[in-house]
């Protein structure tokens, strides 16, 4: 049954649905994987203990004669930042060692509803602040491609999950890159949602209005599947969209046959090159656009004079309002206590426990964030910065009056080493520079890959971001381009990953 774990969840999905195999198979040879290979990865900070129990019961509804999901059946990993009833729910923090909700988030609750084995919960940044998964207090997750380097942040639990064949579907969170900038170093695929376009209900809040749920997968299909079942409105988040939304599967299906890229316009942001960029990722970049050419695409250059401002208004931004939302985090109601020696007031059990329960990361941030959002400063810091963020969106409507969707590397390295930037905060923020103009603007974005870097062969991603609301375009495009890629290989990219030492 180790074949099953490589299989696409579109694939896995047709053999369940024939009979040819069942949830109860498909989920132990996921289990087998996982026990098998993530002592090495170490993608995931729990296995699920009621997987099987739960596949054994669509197996018994499926020959019954019951009609499910497409995907009912297939495993699914869970970011550790969104929460759920039967595993614990960390945020990768100390601080929520052993929480337990009494609630699925919203994600979770509507795939379960589709038939998901959610098979355990993936390894993060603390709080998701990260680019690398090494700020987890619980240690870092290594690269499936190559086991000394970093599989991104803070979503990169969920991408070596995908990447190591431990499972066909994860979801994840990205707030300034962390779904498509850990897609871009695996190899794998990763889409941020419009803004408000998937529920953030019962997702733990780093930056309320940057967050944003979305799948992580092998193949552009699979994750234009995970995204119809987990998008759509929630009337308990007051952010979501209360439209309706095409079929992101139907979207990707129409774009396998390669039409669509005759005559796409396609924007190519002028301030995403030069210094900073590894020469590897731009070749393979500059490859892409012939590639794209050759189909029928017309590359127009974008000046979006406002982008080079970005990771400056993103990082007061977000530590201002993850300030506010780690505020809830004060031993009183839930998570960690700790008692002073010798007893003290609440605002003594407070103080230790924010300082044995956060990381050097999260109060950094707290420490940013407190600062531009306190008195004197906040005009100087926190509202600079939304300027500069309504800027940067008009950077983007006025590339949209030109272009169909904007084409910029996922990132601008392959993965780096372990230990390499840690210590070096300026360094990691960099590494979402192509990345964090999609959330301050709100618009989507996915990153797929586009080869492997001549100098160290490791994985690189092609990001394509699309207007607000238009998600199936940008399904539709990538799809189209993943078709060209792999028929240019020769195979999947994915498929060319290590044997992680034989196993």
């Amino acid at each position: 049954m180790s074949d099953l774990i490589r299989l696409s969840a579109a694939e896995l999905a047709a053999k369940l649905s024939a009979g040819e195999v069942s949830a109860v198979e498909a989920t132990q040879a996921h289990l087998d994987r996982i026990a098998a290979v993530d002592g090495d990865v170490h993608a995931f900070l729990h296995v699920s203990d009621s997987a099987l129990e739960t596949a054994r019961g669509i197996d018994e509804r499926r020959a019954a004669g019951e009609e499910l999901h497409e995907l009912a059946g297939v495993p699914l990993a869970v970011k550790d930042v969104l929460v759920t009833t039967d595993m614990p729910s960390t945020s990768g923090s100390k601080i929520l060692e052993g929480y337990m909700s009494p609630f699925d988030a919203t994600v979770v609750e509507r795939a379960r509803a589709a038939g998901l084995i959610a098979i355990g919960k993936t390894n993060m940044d603390e709080f998701a602040m990260g680019s690398s998964t090494e700020h987890s207090a619980y240690g870092p997750t290594h690269n499936p491609w190559d086991l000394t380097r970093i599989p991104g942040g803070s979503g990169g639990g969920s991408a070596a999950a995908v990447a190591a064949f431990e499972a066909p579907l994860a979801l994840g969170s990205d707030t300034g890159g962390s779904i498509r900038q850990p897609a871009h170093v695996t190899g794998t695929v990763g889409v941020k949602p419009t803004y408000g376009g998937v529920s953030r209900y019962g997702s733990i809040a780093l930056a309320s209005s940057l967050d944003q749920i979305g799948p992580v997968t092998r193949t552009v299909l699979d994750a234009a599947l995970l995204h119809d079942v987990i998008g759509g409105h929630d009337a308990r988040d007051s952010t979501s969209i209360p439209e309706s939304w095409v079929s992101m599967a139907a979207a990707a299906r129409e774009g396998q046959s390669g039409e669509v890229l005759t005559g796409l316009r396609v924007g190519v942001v002028k301030q995403f090159s030069g210094e900073g960029f590894q020469a590897g990722v731009e070749q393979r970049f500059a490859e892409t656009l012939t590639l794209l050419q050759g189909a029928g695409a017309e590359i127009v250059e974008i000046d979006a004079p406002h982008f080079e401002y970005a990771v400056a208004a993103y990082y007061l931004i977000l530590p201002a309002e993850a300030s506010s939302n780690l505020a809830r985090y004060d031993s009183v109601r839930f998570g960690l206590r700790v008692h002073p020696q010798g007893g003290g007031t609440v605002e003594d059990v407070m103080a230790a426990t924010r300082e044995a329960g956060f990381g050097p990361e999260v109060k950094r941030r707290i420490i940013l964030g407190t600062y531009a959002l306190s008195s004197g400063y906040y005009d100087a810091y926190y509202g600079s910065a939304q300027k500069v963020r309504t800027l940067i969106q008009r950077d983007f409507n006025a590339a949209f009056d030109q272009v169909d969707v904007i084409a910029s590397p996922s990132a601008p390295t392959t993965a780096f080493k372990i230990g390499e930037r840690v210590n070096d905060p300026l360094a990691m923020y960099l590494n979402d520079i192509t990345t964090i103009p999609a959330n301050l603007a709100g618009v989507p974005g996915i990153s797929i890959p586009m080869g492997l870097a001549p100098e160290d062969g490791l994985p690189t991603g092609l990001q394509l971001m699309a207007p607000v609301r238009a998600d199936d375009r940008l399904y539709r495009v990538a799809a189209a381009i993943e078709a060209r890629l792999e028929e240019g290989w020769g195979h999947t990219l994915i498929s060319q990953a290590p044997a992680l030492g034989g196993k």
